[in-house]
């Protein structure tokens, strides 16, 4: 792991890495209802408490299960992270282009 980046903890597969291999995800700013939308913050810059997961299906489907985002996010209630699934599942069938790359 390179020391220039902040280390994080998937709370899917509670495996550590740098945040920039990691997904922020926050309880949407405007959340009315009983339901707590959990949203993707790719640009890691949204207001509130953020959880990191791995972006990739199988560490999502392992926080729903664990009920890791409510613990994570300190929501009081059920949370809804449907918009986590999809945009990950984007990003498997169409990969943003990194114009970083060497």
């Amino acid at each position: 792991m390179n020391s220039l980046h902040p280390i994080r903890t998937c709370v899917g597969c509670r495996r550590r890495g740098p945040a920039t291999e990691l997904l922020r995800v926050v309880v949407a700013p405007d959340s009315p209802g009983d339901s707590f939308p959990v949203v993707p913050d790719p640009r890691r810059r949204m207001p509130g408490r953020g959880a990191w997961v791995h972006p990739s299906p199988g560490c999502v489907e392992l926080a729903e299960r664990r009920r890791a985002f409510g613990r994570a996010l300190r929501v009081p209630g059920p949370v809804d992270s449907a918009p986590v699934g999809e945009y990950v599942a984007e990003l498997e069938t169409h990969p943003p282009a990194d114009n970083r790359r060497r």
